[in-house]
This record gives structure tokens, C-alpha cells and sequence, in this order.
């Protein structure tokens, strides 16, 4: 039987991961020290190790080895910098040396925050990024660009089997449900269902682009499968832009709140504008969203509906 190792396997995006590789007959093993999850999300199959990817030692073989281990939520990484950068840093060479041991496929999920505050939107993964190096949310963007050069020193100098994906803002049921997390969809849920103030950081003009989870595993499960991508890097996301305030409003309508718009400070070099150009994954994985925004709110909020207190 094959078998995968999948570094913060427990999250959100990890668990799905996991739960897919079990449905194709692949035995996972899952390392997640429980930093960014509070319950277990993994298929009872999954072999869990409750540990920090930077601190695991594994002498296994594997013919899959997925990196997802990090601190997505800037609250989070902004409190937390020093170990964001090491899972993305020492975690990231941990499952690299794994990989290579194993002659495995090695997949990395980064992250669209590699490209800053873009001049290009929608952006394709040829723009090179914008990025503070040294600002409160370096220590994620630079942690995630850091591992994007070792992953593609790793396949020059070794020829390791790697490929890299950028997602934009995925969400969907399973992502962690307290509004402190601090992700737009599951904070803003979370305020309207209480009927709090639902808090927009800057004037609310800012636009995202988001990605629900059955369209990432679906490019996930692809790009860790498909032959003759070694050394690619896709973006995995949306080309359609939303404004944060518009993000707010569809989500009061939604959960048919009476929470009022409340803007507050906005974040030090937050992005103005986010949109994934997907012309690279339409053209070689054949991959592109099919669940709409409205759809896929619509799940999300009866899911964090049944979470929320």
C-alpha cells in the first residue's frame, strides 16, 4: 500500500488532504502539534503524531510527502512569527530530507501572501512579489518564499520530484470556527451569528479572491498525481475579486443578521487587491473552481452555524 506523510495534516486544509488520500487507498501518516486546530479533524485511519514538523525525525518511507504546516491566520503569525518561520524554514527541510530519503513526490502548499501587494491582478505566478521583508507579516511571507527557494534548490541539485501550489483564500466547512482566528469568512460568520459588530480592517475596499475546499482538494489530489509537473508552481485559486465590505454584506443576507459594518484600523501591508490568474492550472492540470462564492457561503455558514455558541 502507498503511503503519505502530511506535515499539519489536522487543519483544515490537511485533514481533507488526508481524508482524500485514504479514499484512494494511500496510508497517511499525519504530523500536527495542534498549534492552529482544536479538535482532531483526520480520518480515524490516519496515524497521528502530535508533534511540531520541525522537531520530527522519521526514518519511514513514503511515495507522498505533503508540507502544510503553518500558521495561516495573520493574528496568528503575527503573535506566534518565530514559529511560523521555522515550520516554514526547519519543517520545510525535515520533509524535504524525508522526500529525498524516499524518492517521494514532495508537495508544498505557500500561500498567495508570496506576492505582496501584486501590481498585477489577476496575478500570475511568473510576478515575482512586492513583499515588506522585514514587516509584522514577514515572518509568513518570507517564511513561505524561503521555503519556495529551498523546495527548488532541493529539485535542482538533487532532482527531487517537487511542485509547489499557491492557494488564494480557501474556505469551506472544517476551517477552524472561533471568530479570533482571525480568516475573513469564519471571524465575519462568527460576528454576524452573535450579532456583534462585523469588524473590517481599513475602508473595506480591499478585494480577496476565495477558493471553497472541494475545488483545492480536487487541484491538490492532481498536482500531487499527475506525471511531468516536477519543478511547477500553481496558483490554485480565484480569478474573481469581492470586497471585503461586499464579503460582509452577502454574509449579514446570508445568516440573516442585524450585525452592523464596523471599520477599523487597517493592517500594516495588507494587500489592496488579491485574484489568482489560473490560465497555468487550466492549461496543464485541466483544473478550475466550479463551486461559486454564493454556494460555497452557503455551506460554510450552516457548517460554523452548528459550531458557533
Amino acid at each position: 500500500m502507498p503511503r503519505m506523510l502530511i506535515s499539519g495534516g489536522n487543519g483544515f486544509l490537511g485533514s481533507f488532504l488526508a481524508e482524500q488520500a485514504i479514499k484512494e487507498g494511500i496510508e497517511v501518516v499525519v504530523v500536527d502539534d495542534f498549534s492552529t486546530s482544536s479538535e482532531i479533524n483526520v480520518p480515524d485511519e490516519v496515524k497521528l503524531v502530535r508533534k511540531k514538523i520541525e522537531d520530527h525525525d522519521d526514518e519511514s518511507r513514503y511515495e507522498y510527502v505533503a508540507h502544510l504546516a503553518a500558521r495561516p491566520s495573520p493574528e496568528d503569525y503575527i503573535t506566534n512569527p518565530i514559529s511560523t518561520l521555522l515550520s516554514n524554514s526547519i519543517g520545510t527541510k525535515k520533509m524535504l530530507d524525508i522526500a529525498l530519503r524516499s524518492n517521494a513526490v514532495f508537495l508544498y502548499t505557500s500561500s498567495s501572501e508570496v506576492y505582496g501587494e501584486a501590481a498585477i491582478i489577476p496575478t500570475p505566478e511568473t510576478y515575482y512579489g512586492y513583499v515588506n521583508p522585514n514587516g509584522p507579516r514577514s515572518c509568513y511571507d518570507e517564511g513561505k518564499r524561503y521555503s519556495e527557494a529551498l523546495i527548488m534548490a532541493y529539485y535542482r541539485q538533487y532532482g527531487l520530484n517537487v511542485r509547489i501550489q499557491r492557494p488564494f483564500n480557501v474556505y469551506g466547512p472544517r476551517i477552524r470556527p472561533d471568530g479570533q482566528y482571525g480568516r475573513v469568512i469564519p471571524r465575519f460568520v462568527a460576528q454576524a451569528l452573535k450579532g456583534e459588530p462585523i469588524t473590517i480592517h481599513g475602508d473595506g475596499l480591499q478585494t480577496r479572491s476565495f477558493l471553497y475546499v472541494d475545488d483545492w482538494v480536487r487541484a491538490t489530489w492532481s498536482m500531487l498525481t499527475r506525471d511531468n509537473i516536477s519543478g511547477h508552481v500553481f496558483n490554485i485559486g480565484s480569478p474573481d475579486q469581492i470586497s471585503v465590505a461586499k464579503l460582509a454584506q452577502t454574509i449579514k443576507e446570508l445568516t440573516s443578521s442585524n450585525s452592523r459594518l464596523e471599520m477599523t484600523e487597517r493592517r500594516e501591508d495588507d494587500p489592496t487587491r488579491r485574484a489568482a490568474d489560473i490560465t497555468k492550472a487550466k492549461s496543464i492540470l485541466g483544473w478550475e473552481p466550479v463551486v461559486g462564492l454564493h454556494q460555497g457561503l452557503q455551506e460554510t455558514v450552516e457548517w460554523l452555524r452548528g459550531k458557533i455558541r
